[in-house]
C-alpha cells in the first residue's frame, strides 16, 4: 500500500523492521508477494479487469491491491493452494474496511483462478501485457533494439536479479564456503562471484566489508573509472566522484588508486551519510562532501571524473520493478537535462588531458548518447573516447576475464560507449561513456 501511494522503495521498505521481524519463511513469501506483483502488476490488472461488472470503474486502493495480489498467488505461486489465495485476499479488503467490496473480490478472484490469460495480437503490446510492462517502454525498446532484445529486456525485469558480490578479501571466497554459501564465477570480472546459495549478509567478511553485494555491471563501471586517468606515465592523483552514493563504486576507484585522494559528493543528507559509513575506513584519502554535482564550481583540478548520474533506472526493472509504474515518457526530458548539467561541471572540474567517464543505469538515448553529444557540441575542447581501449587496457591488468572482454566488445556502440542491455549480458542496464578534456 505505501508503493500504490507512492511512499518509498520496494528495497528499502523490505529491509524494513516490520519485514525483517519475521520468520525467514513470512519474510521470504513477503518479498516474493511484493516484487512479484510489482513486477506483474500491469498485466494482473488486464486479466482482473476481465472480470469485473464494470470494467473501467476506478477501485479503492485497498482493493485493487488485494486482488492483484490474489491473481499473482492464483497466476504464479503454485504451493499457495487458490482457495487460501481467494479467502486472504477477501480477509484484507474486510479488515481494510471495505466489506462491500469483499463480495466482487471473491468473485473475480473465482472467475480468475479457472481463466487461461488472454492478450493482445500486436508484437509489441502482446509482449508489453505478457510480461507487464508499460506498452509505451516496449514499444520504444522495440523501436531501438529490435523485438528480440525487448523480449530479453522484459524477461530480464521479471526475474529476481542473480546476486553477485565482490571478493575484495581473495581468502574471504575459503570462509564463504564454509558458512554455507555456494558461490560462482562472475561472467564478466574476475573479483566477480555470483550467490548460488546461503546468506552472504550473515557472514562475517560481509560485515567486516571484504565481501560486498554489487552487481557485476556496477562492478565494471568502478573498475572503468578507476582506470580512466592512469597511462603509462602517469598515475592520476586527484579523483572525483560526482555522485558517489551509496559508495560502491567509489570503494573501487579508492582500492585501485592507493596514492589518490577522492572527493565524493553526494547532494541528499541523508545518503551523504550512507556514503561517509562506508569510507569510513579509506580515512583523509575520502573526502565526502554534501553538494550538487550539477552546481560544482571546481575548476580543472582532477585527474578523472566519474558521473554516475541519477537517471530513470530502466535497466534495473528487475531489482525495482515499481520504477515502470512510476515513470513517464515525458520525465526523460527533465532527467537529461540534470545530466548534461553534471557532465557539463565534470568537464569543468578536469584538467587538460583528463578524462571523465559517464554512466546511467538507463535504456533510453535521451539519457545515454544524447546527454554526451549535446555536451560534445557545446564543449569544443571535448572528445568521446571508444571504451575498446579501456576493456584492452582491464584485460591486461587481469580485472575482466577473456571470455568477458570478449562479450563487451559486443556492446561497443558505433560511438565507442559501452551499452549493456538486460538479457544479453547478464546484468543489470548500464551505459557507459568516456570523454576527454583536450588541452
Amino acid at each position: 500500500m505505501a508503493l500504490e501511494r507512492g511512499h518509498g522503495h520496494s528495497d528499502e521498505l523490505l529491509r524494513g523492521k516490520a519485514v525483517s521481524e519475521l520468520s525467514a519463511m513470512d519474510r521470504n513469501l513477503a518479498t516474493a508477494l511484493v516484487l512479484g506483483v510489482l513486477r506483474w502488476q500491469i498485466s494482473l490488472d488486464e486479466q482482473i479487469r476481465r472480470f469485473l461488472k464494470r470494467p473501467g470503474a476506478r477501485l479503492d486502493a485497498e482493493a485493487q491491491v488485494a486482488l492483484r495480489m490474489g491473481a499473482f498467488q492464483l497466476g504464479f505461486l503454485n504451493r499457495v493452494p487458490a482457495h487460501a489465495a481467494i479467502d486472504e485476499s477477501v480477509e484484507l479488503v474486510k479488515r481494510a474496511g471495505h466489506r462491500f467490496a469483499a463480495g466482487m473480490v471473491n468473485a473475480v478472484l473465482r472467475k480468475l483462478s479457472g481463466a487461461p490469460p488472454h492478450y493482445a495480437k500486436e508484437a509489441a503490446t502482446s509482449l508489453a501485457l505478457a510480461s507487464a510492462h508499460p506498452a509505451w517502454m516496449v514499444e520504444r525498446w522495440s523501436g531501438l533494439y529490435g523485438l528480440d532484445a525487448a523480449r530479453g529486456i522484459c524477461a530480464h525485469g521479471q526475474e529476481q536479479p542473480l546476486a553477485c558480490v565482490r571478493m575484495v578479501d581473495a581468502e574471504a571466497e575459503a570462509e564463504l564456503a564454509g558458512a554455507g554459501v555456494e558461490l560462482g564465477p562472475g561472467k564478466l570480472l574476475t573479483s566477480a562471484r555470483s550467490v548460488l546459495a546461503g546468506d552472504v549478509t550473515a557472514t562475517v567478511a560481509f560485515r567486516d566489508g571484504r565481501v560486498r553485494l554489487q552487481d557485476e555491471g556496477s562492478q565494471l563501471i568502478g573498475e572503468i573509472a578507476a582506470c580512466a586517468a592512469e597511462t603509462s606515465w602517469r598515475k592520476p592523483e586527484h579523483i572525483l566522484d560526482c555522485c558517489a552514493a551509496p559508495g560502491g563504486k567509489t570503494l573501487i576507484v579508492v582500492e585501485r588508486n592507493p596514492e589518490a585522494r577522492i572527493v565524493a559528493c553526494e547532494a541528499n543528507p541523508r545518503r551523504l551519510a550512507i556514503l561517509r559509513e562506508r569510507l569510513a575506513g579509506c580515512g583523509e584519502r575520502a573526502d565526502c562532501r554534501l553538494a550538487d554535482a550539477a552546481a560544482l564550481e571546481l575548476e580543472a583540478e582532477f585527474d578523472a571524473a566519474l558521473v554516475d548520474a541519477p537517471c530513470s533506472g530502466t535497466g534495473t526493472l528487475g531489482r525495482n520493478p515499481e520504477i515502470r509504474h512510476r515513470l513517464r515518457q515525458e520525465d526523460l526530458a527533465r532527467q537529461a537535462e540534470r545530466q548534461r548539467a553534471i557532465l557539463r561541471a565534470a568537464l569543468r572540474a578536469v584538467r587538460p588531458g583528463g578524462r571523465v567517464v559517464y554512466s546511467t543505469c538507463s535504456l533510453e538515448p535521451e539519457e545515454n548518447e544524447q546527454v554526451v553529444t549535446a555536451i560534445l557540441a557545446e564543449e569544443a575542447n571535448a572528445r568521446q573516447l571508444s571504451l575498446a581501449l579501456s576493456i584492452g587496457a582491464l584485460l591486461r591488468r587481469g580485472v575482466l576475464t577473456p571470455t568477458g572482454a570478449d562479450r563487451l566488445r559486443g556492446c561497443i556502440t558505433p560511438e565507442g560507449a559501452l551499452r549493456l542491455l538486460p538479457g544479453a549480458v547478464e546484468t543489470d542496464g548500464f551505459f557507459v561513456a568516456l570523454v576527454e578534456k583536450s588541452a
